[in-house]
């Protein structure tokens, strides 16, 4: 009789215990999870601060390179915010800038004054859920600090330093459009000269406050290098980043010579070194033989 009921008690405690155990792991879940969700929040906050993000294209000023409209979702870029602690925006960038108070505003601020609000609408504006900021433009960095630009020569083509840009990405609605004239201008250092690939179809940098020195953007309001369209999954790519000033420093010949002929030009380079670098290795060995002999 008292070891049945010593048993008995055991068994009772023990039953007692594992659900204490159960209810505390339950507990312990629902005070989790307002954590969880909190580190959640600022991881994001950080990620979006500093090192990507993602924006919404307001317009079609850079059609078709980046598909928008005005009132309607258009692509969402991921926009890389490393890449510019490092180095300063270059030609042929496509970069996402805060509108510099030297441009026209966009109709009144559709962003609240209180911070946390903001961010949140910024959050929103991602998923369709708010309004893009249209304090937020993104164009392409066409030339920078110390350059010289205008338009056009004969050929329709802008002139950075008094050289045409090769520029494949332009997107005219009709082919024999011309591009909207601008006097040659010089972009101070800190400041860049941004135009659309929609060209006739961009309010930027020709345009803005009037055009001239007020379309200048300052390097410090940009945000960060347009990297890739993540939405919609059908324009899933990379976003280019073509130097349309590559062609000035090259030789005339070499801009001439069909696509594949530098890779055929290189293997004989290749294997000219290759020969010269065996060559060498074995004059070196057999001096060393002869110094050991």
């Amino acid at each position: 009789m008292d070891g049945t009921e010593d048993t008995e008690d055991v068994g009772g405690v023990e039953g007692g215990e594992a659900k204490g155990r159960k209810e505390k792991k339950k507990r312990s879940f629902w005070v989790e999870l307002p954590i969880l969700i909190g580190v959640a929040l600022v991881l994001t906050i950080i990620i979006q601060s500093f090192i990507a993000r993602v924006f919404v294209i307001p317009s079609e000023s850079m059609e078709q390179t980046l598909h928008g409209c005005y009132g309607c979702n258009g692509d969402r870029i991921l926009v890389d915010r490393v890449v510019y602690y490092f180095r300063d925006p270059e030609p042929g960038d496509v970069v996402v800038f805060k509108r510099p108070d030297t441009w026209d505003q966009d109709g009144p601020g559709n962003r609240s004054e209180n911070p946390v609000v903001a961010w949140l609408q910024d959050f929103g504006s991602q998923f369709g859920l708010a309004q893009p900021s249209n304090e937020d433009v993104v164009k392409r960095v066409i030339a920078v600090g110390g350059q010289t630009v205008e338009c056009c020569d004969a050929q329709e083509r802008v002139l950075v330093n008094g050289k045409p840009l090769d520029e494949p990405y332009i997107y005219r609605t009709y082919p024999d459009e011309t591009q909207r004239r601008f006097a040659k201008i010089t972009v101070p250092d800190g400041m860049l000269w941004v135009m659309g690939d929609n060209r006739n179809n961009s309010d930027d940098s020709r345009l803005q406050g009037g055009g001239g020195s007020n379309g200048f953007v300052p390097v410090d309001h940009v945000i960060g290098k347009a990297r890739y369209i993540i939405l919609p999954p059908s324009r899933w790519r990379g976003i280019g980043d073509h130097n349309p000033q590559e062609a000035l420093s090259a030789p005339a010949w070499q801009v001439g010579l069909p696509a594949g002929v530098g890779i055929a030009l290189a293997w004989p380079t290749l294997w000219l070194s290759r020969g010269a670098g065996r060559r060498v290795r074995a004059a070196l060995s057999r001096g060393s033989a002869k110094r050991a002999g």
